[in-house]
């Protein structure tokens, strides 16, 4: 610790980390703590939570192409190119060429993606269980609406 320090650093909750802080860095601060949890909650499956994202949305949208999964994952092409070979490799996920335009690959996920993907629900699922605890179901509500405001209509 730095010894010139005459005051201890605030902790997550405290002073501008807290009530009193500006709302983006309150995001950006709870964002960081529920992707540790996930992270932590995945480590038995040896997942990750941006595949786990990709996992979700291969399987609800298919077939995807991979530019469509980077839209919907909020992940840059590399980055999902990086994360389908890894789901391919595991046998989580296959690709097809698409009919009309051969080159672009078609995601869709597998039986042995889906035992895995409902087994990595059932862990994120505790997670939001108690990102939720104690709320009454009206502010968990508003809270969705509000973050879903936030993505739809925020300015870019």
């Amino acid at each position: 610790m730095d010894q010139t320090r005459k005051t201890r650093l605030p902790g997550p909750a405290e002073g501008k980390r807290g009530e009193s802080g500006h709302v983006a860095y309150l995001l950006r601060q709870a964002s960081a703590a529920v992707r540790l949890k996930l992270d932590r909650a995945f480590t038995e499956f040896g997942i990750t939570p941006p595949q786990f994202s990709a996992l979700t949305m291969i399987a609800a949208y298919p077939p995807l192409s991979g530019a469509d999964l980077a839209r919907l994952t909020l992940l840059t092409p590399q980055t999902v190119n990086v994360i389908v070979r890894n789901l391919v490799r595991r046998g989580a996920v296959r690709t097809e060429p698409d009919p009309v335009h051969g080159r672009i690959l078609r995601l869709q996920i597998t039986p042995n993606g889906r035992r895995l993907l409902g087994k990595c629900k059932s862990a994120a699922t505790l997670v939001e269980v108690q990102l939720t605890a104690g709320l009454p179901r009206a502010a968990e509500k508003t809270i969705r609406t509000w973050l879903a405001h936030i993505a739809r209509d925020l300015p870019a």
